[in-house]
């Protein structure tokens, strides 16, 4: 908790005031009763949980689904009506083992235990060194309170918020928190204005980010939920999930089908029921029963039960084909999501950039150099920016080579070659010195042995540079390095840091292989030269150089760095993927807005955005700061105009997420660290990085991306896509069958004919078996060749838009009128006096819808293109799906165990011809409609 009369912003707040505030001292810290006092007043340092649902609550919510709310019923009255006629209840045992099936399947895909606060737990230190009582302690991370005084140094996990009191060469990895990938130089005494954003708090330190370097003392000023880790905590807690558009489809789909099916029960009883006589109307309620049983196996019909566990292992499948591509789904709805998104806003280091620092450009004395190649890997070209001409030999640029020898030499990274990848050992920045200084053939081990270090002055925040002192040599040799005067060169001074303040310190100039004096003209040539890469959003870094015939006193920077001989500016840049560019095409391509969020600032923000085509020349770049200031309503307004937004906090980006939802956008967020954890959730798409990502951002997400790379994120929109069309066409082909199946029970009764058609337990048998295997095959077609060039399809649109409803109720209806046509037929024929059995004609129903459907399933493959026209080989499991569900058809009239189960009788092969016939007609109407649409399409042009 935080403390009393403790300011909102400690960052403003003077060192002194702040311990005045906090009651503490500086030396000896809090005695044990303040410890005591406050422990019991704001509470343990801990993260605290809200309760989530139970797996229980999960369960149960399952069988509140309207449709298998109505199967339970149809269960429950079938059994009553078997049970009473002395019957063994099957078809309610049945429906219920499907309908707890269902449930099962539900729970399994909903139950996401939220372990998101656990790993956010897990970044708190277990033990902290602390001042108590004028004494250093080791105590438990959650015993902290506000006041207590925080011993920091090198690898230690920052345990609660503080304010530094004094740091030595301090630096912190707050990449978690903020975003930015490089450490942060923490200074105790600075005193910053109210609105610094929170990656530019250098006086703060935060829970839950490391000690990379140096060491510190440090104040407590918030534990617990009142943490920046906290603030993420309850933020996390706050996200409330919302349906995905499929959950959302398949809600409508069940309410419509139920509707329908409740609409047709009335009027099927009702109208059953009805007499005319003698001009009178009225009512024969011994058809009751009769009638009831017709409504509930339509009840039974118009329900697809196969269908959730098609949509189950459709997602499955598609979950496997983006692990192939490197996307890994944690929330199976996911894969389907992905296809709807509108808007991607992704983070900048690691996802649209290598997480490489990679030199761009190098400025000596004499010309500006443009630097080739990717990553870390000492391979690229140098070209003469002037002249547009490749450098071949470095001894016609004499000064170039020395600046690269200073790279290597002035540096303390180790460049590797492992697993056929080159990696740094060290800080990024130096490692794309090594492999710039490489890909000239100047290595750092060599060169190290030539120029042995002797002594340094290391980098320190204050000075903002380091030099490295090494001895020449054979001693009065030459180093390679031109110097003054004929002076004599024992010793070599390399100095690298602050452009500006190196310069300053420099009073000559290399050029060629001479020295010159540094008048003003040329340097405010090369500071223009610093400010235009630093506009570009490089990142620059000054060389200069200084030759001893003595090895200089230690602790003497800040008089040994004076007067050196300025060799030129390395600029350098966190790449862009070279894939990156090719996918955000892609997604202009597809109707799809690319928006950049980071914590870097907003000058490298620009022109990575501006490079990468996610933003033009002269867009406007938000910043956290200004984003501050902004209401959320006008935040709204301008979200559709920013493409770029920089050095943001985890508040900005939920803000940034939500105002992009309010417009009815479908975003896609992705994030690594614990700050993007409340916007990963809030997003109807959270998407994690795989390698850089921490536990927290990984389980608040939806996917988590193996390879940390932006393309990937587009790939998967493409399976998601190809998954929701799949979705669409399965769906088309079990709704149609179940209307036919629908319409064709309700039509018995109401032509005259006794009984009902088909059991309940027939139709489950159609539901499941051949409607579900053919329609699992349709889950796989492929992908058409057009899918991302078309704009993503509204997550807000139903099921049925798009003519999916009207081709249901149309195919339904020919369905229907075929096999009403051969029931009609059927019953006639096997009523006939000589015919063995009057009741074969139900068969003869089943029969026909079963077989009909594999017909329809070899059409619907395309909606477009004649089945003679499809490539076969294409999806070859539609075929396998037709060959044994007509098998397992036939098996059921044939083999005598199986037609007693489920009361089918036994066709003659006269009959059986007569179904394979009728069936046979669906097949052609729909090829012809095809035809027909080709045709008139022709004739409209």
């Amino acid at each position: 908790m935080s403390s009393l009369n403790s300011p909102s912003s400690w960052h403003t707040v003077a060192i002194d005031k702040t311990l005045k505030q906090l009651n503490s001292n500086k030396d000896a810290g809090l005695s044990s009763q303040q410890v005591s006092e406050r422990l019991q007043q704001y509470g343990p340092n801990e993260l605290e949980e809200t309760g989530g649902r139970s797996a229980w609550s999960i369960f149960v919510d399952q069988f509140t689904n309207i449709m298998l709310v109505m199967l339970m019923f149809v269960a429950v009255v079938s059994g009553f009506l078997d049970i009473k006629s002395n019957n063994f209840p099957k078809d309610a045992i049945a429906i219920f083992a499907i309908v707890i099936l269902n449930g099962i399947l539900g729970y399994f895909q909903e139950q996401s235990a939220e372990k998101a606060l656990a790993a956010l737990k897990n970044l708190a230190s277990p033990l902290v060194r602390v001042l108590r009582n004028g004494k250093t302690s080791e105590i438990a991370a959650k015993e902290l309170v506000p006041g207590d005084v925080m011993l920091l140094e090198a690898g230690v996990k920052i345990a609660a918020d503080g304010r530094l009191i004094e740091a030595s060469n301090l630096q912190v990895r707050e990449s978690a928190l903020t975003g930015e990938a490089m450490a942060v130089t923490k200074q105790a005494e600075l005193e910053l204005p109210e609105d610094a954003s929170l990656g530019d708090r250098l006086n703060l330190i935060f829970q839950g980010t490391e000690v990379v370097q140096g060491r510190a003392k440090a104040i407590v000023t918030n534990t617990g939920m009142q943490t920046e880790l906290g603030k993420i905590a309850a933020m996390l807690q706050s996200v409330e999930t919302e349906p995905t558009p499929l959950q959302q489809r398949m809600g409508q789909l069940g309410n419509v089908l139920v509707s329908g099916a409740l609409a047709l029960v009335v009027v099927v009883v009702i109208g059953g029921m009805i007499t005319f006589n003698n001009g009178s109307i009225g009512f024969d309620t011994s058809r009751f029963e009769e009638l009831l049983e017709v409504s509930l196996s339509m009840a039974v019909a118009v329900v697809p039960e196969g269908l959730a566990a098609v949509v189950t292992v459709t997602l499955a499948l598609g979950t496997r084909r983006m692990v192939k591509r490197n996307a890994l789904i944690r929330k199976l709805p996911a894969v389907e999501t992905l296809g709807s998104v509108t808007t991607i806003c992704s983070d900048k280091t690691g996802t649209l950039t290598q997480n490489k620092m990679v030199v761009q450009r190098v400025s000596t004395g004499d010309c500006t150099i443009g630097i080739g190649g990717d990553g870390y890997a000492p391979i690229g070209d140098f070209t003469d920016r002037h002249t547009s001409t490749q450098i071949n030999n470095l001894e016609e640029y004499p000064e170039l080579e020395s600046l690269l020898i200073a790279c290597a030499v002035c540096n303390d990274a180790v460049l590797q070659h492992e697993q056929q990848e080159w990696k740094i050992l060290g800080d990024p920045t130096e490692g794309a010195l090594l492999s710039l200084a490489a890909k000239a053939g100047i290595y750092k081990e060599k060169q190290s042995q030539l120029l042995p270090r002797t002594a340094e002055f290391p980098f320190s925040s204050e000075r903002k540079r380091m030099s490295v002192i090494c001895e020449v040599p054979g001693r009065s040799g030459h180093s390679g390095f031109p110097a003054e005067n004929g002076q004599q060169q024992n010793y070599l001074m390399l100095t690298k840091g602050s452009p500006e303040l190196t310069l300053e310190r420099s009073q000559g100039i290399i050029v060629g292989d001479r020295v010159q004096p540094l008048n003003q003209q040329i340097r405010d040539r090369i500071l223009a030269e610093n400010n235009n890469m630093a506009s570009e959003g490089l990142r620059v870094l000054g060389f200069a150089y200084k030759i001893w015939e003595n090895l200089p006193p230690e602790n003497s920077d800040a008089t040994s760095e004076q007067n050196m001989i300025w060799l030129g500016l390395v600029s350098m840049l966190d790449a862009p993927r070279p894939e990156v560019r090719e996918a955000v095409a892609r997604c202009r391509d597809a109707g799809i807005r690319v928006v950049m969020i980071t914590g870097d600032h907003q000058l490298t923000a620009k022109a990575i955005a501006s490079d990468l085509g996610i933003a033009e020349k002269g867009d406007r770049v938000l910043t956290g700061q200004e984003l501050e200031k902004l209401s959320q309503e006008q935040l709204k307004q301008q979200v559709e105009q920013i493409s770029v937004y920089a050095r943001v906090s985890p508040e900005h980006k939920l803000r940034i997420v939500q105002a992009l939802q309010s417009w009815g956008k479908f975003v896609a967020m992705t994030g690594d660290g614990v700050n993007d954890a409340p916007a990963l959730k809030q997003a109807d798409i959270g998407i994690a990085m795989g390698i850089t990502g921490t536990d927290v951002s990984k389980e608040a997400s939806d996917m988590v991306l193996l390879d940390d790379n932006f393309a990937t994120i587009v790939a998967a929109a493409e399976e998601g896509r190809v998954v929701y069309t799949n979705i669409r066409r399965f769906i088309k082909y079990i709704l149609g069958s179940n209307i036919g199946e629908v319409l064709t029970i309700a039509a018995a009764p109401l032509i005259g004919l006794g009984g009902v058609p088909l059991t309940p337990l027939q139709i489950l048998w159609m539901n499941l078996v051949t409607d579900g295997v053919p329609a699992l095959a349709l889950a796989v077609e492929p992908a058409e060749p057009n899918v991302m060039n078309k704009p993503p399809f509204s997550p807000r649109e139903s099921i049925f838009a798009r003519g999916l409803g009207s081709y249901i109720i149309r195919i339904g209806i020919i369905f229907a009128i075929l096999t009403i046509g051969m029931m009609k037929w059927a019953y006639d024929y096997t009523h006939a006096p000589g015919h063995g059995n009057p009741e074969a004609w139900k068969t003869m129903v089943f029969t026909t819808l079963c077989l009909a459907q594999m017909g329809h399933a070899i059409a619907i493959r395309s909606n477009t293109r004649l089945t003679i026209e499809l490539n076969p080989f294409t999806n070859l499991f539609v075929w396998g799906a037709v060959i044994v569900t007509t098998v397992l058809q036939l098996m059921l009239i044939y083999v005598p165990p199986l037609r007693a189960f489920f009361g089918t009788h036994y066709l003659s092969p006269f009959e059986l011809m007569v179904c394979f016939g009728f069936s046979a007609l669906m097949f052609v109407w729909i090829e012809m409609e095809k035809l027909f649409v080709r045709l008139y399409n022709k004739t409209r042009k």
